[in-house]
């Protein structure tokens, strides 16, 4: 009765007291961090005992959950990811040393935690780093900002404060149709900021650190991992304390009903660079696992091509100079250097490879595989080995890429993009939320053994090569240790190749930033073994030919560069 200031939201002066012993105003509902005196003569007599609130570490009474905040959420799904990466064989320094720094520099530069308040923010009555806490109150939440590092402390108060400061100004404008405290203020904020946090975003945190510890894992590898389930991304959410509630608007930010982008997840981890104004990455040099000579030997086993191609690859490299360290590290913020995509640059380097020895042109690579047969044939005792045959590994891979994009097809197709785990927002529902769940489960299973539908196959354990071939076999489907000869002459001491013409795909690059790309790339403008090389490489990265083409068009220019840029000799009489 003796407090008389109006509500901020209806300015009206009718307040009430919550069970724990909050003021709120019966107008509105409005719950301000005002609490009673509670006079208490039990113990010590004419001693006064204050009761406060805990901020964001309270409890609500209405369902039991947390007061939480998005950049917690995606916290924990960045830790989930992480502990996944370790158990795939990534550095344990990982998670701690390098993930969580990224995390923190990033809440720091984007200003929700570890720094101070900013001067026009509301003062709260009550802070999380108070030391008094409520005495009627469930104990306190683990502080989910330190989950990341379990090695630490629980004492860094800076984040807490920096948190419960804008508690009250963010609680205040959010919507009740919201888990999280501040999930549509986010979800506005997410329209504006280009780097505002999203799950695409927590896997280009991964490929940062995985790149900044020079770890033996491409980007197209992290999320073939994704897809196939190794790595949390999908419905990630139902990992989440069963106390934070999720529903409404949550959902629209941690709920993942696509599948991750190549282009989209490079982007944002150089924008992210960018932004935390991180120094020159350690070099990538020849002995590290993303160096193009690594990467092209991987590739050419993997598409099951001979291995006299390294020599060549290596020689493209050598060339072109895309093999130094200054080219391929990334250095944030430096616009003028072209970002590396390194999975990409490999198997570009092999498509210019196949161009350089079989030209591609639908013509030359079929008269050069019947010559490399007729010599197969002549050579019954099989010395130096097999000649490699372009239509016979055409048909083996043409074969086996056919079943295997159909397969990858049907299990996109058939993906539930629902959560395995329901979502239960009361503890009353909760019984009856699985019950119905189960129910379902089992109708389905009978419905399926009845009509003879296959079940779904179980997770496939991860691997680094998606098709694997071995020498051992006796089809003669392996193509390893074939050899170049038919396709190769010797010419003063050194092996060069048969063929002597080459064709470009672009005379002249684009403007990456104008048109998006650096060359375009229509199917039917090209020959059809070109456009299957490009599938084939396409499949095993899991990225559109196009971004293939633009780097093959890349390595060209750099290749022919005096070729297509030599300036004409005039003769002395034409001048003036």
């Amino acid at each position: 009765r003796d407090f008389d200031e109006r509500c901020e939201q209806c300015s009206e002066v009718n307040w009430g007291i919550t069970d724990g012993g909050r003021f709120y105003c019966r107008t509105c509902h409005n719950v301000i961090e005002r609490t009673r005196e509670v006079v208490s003569t039990d113990v010590i007599p004419n001693a006064r005992i204050q009761t406060l609130s805990k901020g964001i570490r309270n409890q609500k009474k209405t369902d039991g959950g947390w007061e939480w905040y998005v950049c917690e959420g995606f916290q924990l799904v960045l830790k989930q990811q992480a502990e996944a990466l370790e158990a795939l064989g990534v550095c344990p320094q990982m998670k701690d040393e390098v993930l969580c720094n990224f995390w923190r520099h990033y809440l720091q530069k984007s200003q929700q935690a570890y720094c101070s308040r900013p001067a026009d923010e509301p003062v709260r009555a009550v802070s999380a780093c108070d030391s008094s806490t409520d005495m009627d109150s469930e104990p306190e939440r683990p502080s989910v900002l330190h989950l990341l590092s379990l090695s630490e402390s629980d004492g860094d108060l800076q984040t807490d404060c920096s948190l419960a400061s804008s508690a009250g100004r963010v609680s205040e404008s959010t919507s009740v149709r919201s888990g999280s405290v501040d999930g549509s203020l986010y979800l506005k904020k997410n329209g504006k900021d280009k780097l505002c946090m999203t799950m695409p975003m927590t896997l280009s945190f991964c490929y940062m650190a995985l790149l900044w510890l020079r770890e033996p894992m491409t980007l197209s590898d992290l999320l073939r991992f994704v897809i196939e389930g190794h790595i949390p991304y999908f419905n990630a959410y139902q990992h989440f304390p069963e106390k934070m509630k999720l529903y409404g608007l949550d959902l629209k930010i941690f709920c993942v009903e696509s599948w991750p982008l190549y282009e989209e997840v490079y982007k944002k981890m150089v924008e992210l660079a960018a932004f935390l104004d991180l120094p020159r990455f350690p070099d990538i040099t020849d002995s590290c696992f993303l160096h193009p000579d690594m990467l092209c030997m991987k590739y050419l086993m993997e598409a099951n091509l001979p291995d006299e191609l390294h020599n060549w690859t290596c020689r493209v490299v050598k060339k072109t100079r895309i093999g130094e360290a200054d080219f391929l590290t990334l250095v944030p913020g430096n616009k003028l250097a072209r970002k590396v995509k390194y999975d990409v640059l490999a198997a570009a380097v092999i498509v210019v490879v196949l161009k350089l020895l079989f030209l591609l042109d639908d013509h030359y690579e079929w008269l050069l595989s019947d010559f490399s047969a007729e010599r197969n044939k002549n050579n019954k005792e099989g010395e130096g080995g097999p000649c490699f045959e372009f239509k016979k590994w055409y048909k083996v891979i043409k074969s086996s890429l056919d079943v295997e994009q159909k397969k990858l097809d049907e299990e996109k197709a058939k993906y539930l993009w629902r959560c395995e785990k329901p979502l239960c927002y009361s503890v009353k529902k909760k019984s009856k939320v699985l019950r119905r769940r189960q129910i379902v489960e089992n109708l389905q299973n009978q419905f399926g053994k009845l009509s003879g539908s296959v079940q779904p196959a179980e997770r496939p354990d991860p691997s680094s090569f998606q098709l694997s071939w071995s020498e051992e076999n006796t089809d003669g489907t392996c193509f390893h240790g074939h050899s170049l000869k038919g396709v190769l002459q010797e010419k003063r001491g050194l092996l060069t190749a048969i063929n002597t013409d080459y064709w470009l795909c672009t005379v002249k690059l684009c403007n990456e930033k104008l048109c998006g790309h650096l060359a375009h790339y229509r199917e039917v403008d090209f020959p059809q073994s070109y456009h299957f090389v490009l599938s084939l490489f396409s499949f095993l990265l899991r990225i559109q030919p196009s971004y293939i083409h633009d780097e093959v068009c890349v390595i060209e220019h750099k290749l022919f560069n005096k070729k297509l840029y030599k300036k004409p000799k005039y003769s002395k009489g034409l001048r003036k």
